[in-house]
């Protein structure tokens, strides 16, 4: 995928749903290719205007994030922006599914206005950056009034090339039931679509909702980069 967004359209949006409502998360093999995925993760080192941020200063592993500002530097801001008009309908029909009467508007730049008006300023997308020994700790990011219940994550570096270890997990918490661990078997350029916290699970009862976190496990060499697009910012 270039700098267009023609590629986030051509997707198999019908099957991306399904596979949503079913797992809670959907993979994206191949979004971005090879030699694109490399140059933007570049950026860690090029973009010096990042804001730099140790895990082990937040309690939340050891490794760097790099958070982009409030304007998203291309192409991160158009893919943001389409993928939102895509995921909107899913999370309203998410919210109408376990009895919430909040919507989301259809476009994000509408969505993140009122991320302002309830003073949800700090942007949450970023960079990240593990070597040897580093890892993500399970988390959500799910902190304000204005929530969006999906994010995106990608890998820009090659699993069993570029480092070893360093898988995408999460785990998903029903209730009355044990944890259930998820490997996202992520390739260099392949990206995914996840729940940011909590989603509907259809159980013999009806709609119920579970509880999602991920997390990045540890790197045992190289250096693994990886992004992540959050819809909604945080206070």
């Amino acid at each position: 995928m270039g700098s267009s967004t023609t590629a986030i359209d051509q997707l198999n949006w019908p099957d991306i749903t399904a596979q949503l409502d079913i797992e809670g998360y959907a993979l994206l093999p191949g979004l971005l290719a090879p030699e694109h995925a490399r140059d933007l993760a570049r950026h860690t080192d090029m973009l010096k205007t990042l804001r730099r941020v140790s895990l082990a200063s937040s309690d939340l592993g050891r490794g760097e994030l790099f958070y982009f500002d409030a304007g998203l530097p291309a192409p991160w801001s158009a893919w943001r922006a389409t993928f939102y008009r895509y995921l909107a309908p899913v999370a309203n029909r998410w919210n109408e599914t376990l009895g919430s009467g909040y919507r989301y508007p259809p476009e994000q730049k509408e969505f993140l206005e009122l991320n302002r008006q309830a003073g949800q300023t700090e942007p949450q997308s970023h960079l990240n950056r593990l070597r040897v020994d580093d890892y993500l700790a399970l988390h959500q990011r799910h902190d304000g009034e204005h929530v969006f219940p999906l994010q995106i994550v990608g890998l820009l570096t090659e699993p069993g090339s570029d480092f070893q270890g360093g898988e995408f997990v999460m785990t998903e918490q029903r209730p009355r039931m044990q944890s259930r661990p998820i490997v996202l078997p992520l390739k260099l350029g392949d990206a995914a679509i996840i729940s940011t916290a909590q989603r509907p699970f259809k159980g013999t009862k009806g709609f119920y909702r579970v509880n999602l976190k991920h997390a990045i496990s540890r790197v045992r060499g190289g250096e693994r980069i990886g992004v992540e697009l959050s819809f909604h910012d945080t206070q």
